[in-house]
């Protein structure tokens, strides 16, 4: 706070000029990247991280991607954008997003938009309510699953085994010449 700040040296890089080559042409250096909005960061595929010492207790929401590698309690809202739940990840919350990856841990309700996949690593244990959804070989999965191809979509109750009409038609007949044989 109190020491002496150098002066700022000149920050153009010299170049020889292809007219003259006694005299240097100066090109000034690039200026400073300046932090861009979230918006900005998530149209070019930029995501958030929650690193593996983070523990986050409340509500998560946000207009970009997420990689949780440490721990989340609560609400998870993306409802525009991926949540993946890393490998060191560890999720205990009701989650809406775009699409969801869980190659870690997961516990609590899942609504995606587009699909949820659960690697060969992941472990969720909840209800999945999304138009697709992929769980790899070895991976582990405790809950029901809902697919619905259109978002906000109510699913139309399918008749159980009870509830469908029996049909009792007679058994086919078939013609031997000169019998008639019924068969059972």
């Amino acid at each position: 706070m109190w020491e002496k700040k150098e002066p700022e040296k000149d920050q153009r890089t010299p170049v020889m000029a292809a007219s003259s080559k006694s005299e240097p042409a100066y090109v000034p250096a690039p200026a400073p990247s300046v932090a861009a909005s979230p918006a900005a960061a998530a149209a070019r595929g930029r995501a958030a991280n929650i690193g593996t010492s983070l523990f986050i207790k409340g509500e998560v929401s946000g207009s970009e991607d997420l990689t949780v590698e440490g721990r989340v309690e609560g609400r998870i809202d993306l409802k525009d954008h991926n949540l993946t739940v890393a490998h060191s990840g560890r999720v205990s919350a009701e989650v809406h997003a775009k699409n969801v990856t869980i190659v870690g841990e997961a516990t609590g309700n899942i609504l995606a938009d587009e699909k949820v996949e659960i690697a060969d690593t992941g472990r969720l244990v909840g209800d999945i309510h999304a138009p697709r959804v992929s769980i790899s070989d070895g991976a582990q999965f405790r809950g029901s699953v809902e697919m619905t191809r259109e978002k906000g979509a109510v699913a139309a109750p399918v008749a159980s085994v009870r509830e469908r009409p029996v049909t009792t038609a007679a058994p086919p007949q078939i013609q031997l010449p000169g019998r008639v044989a019924v068969q059972s």
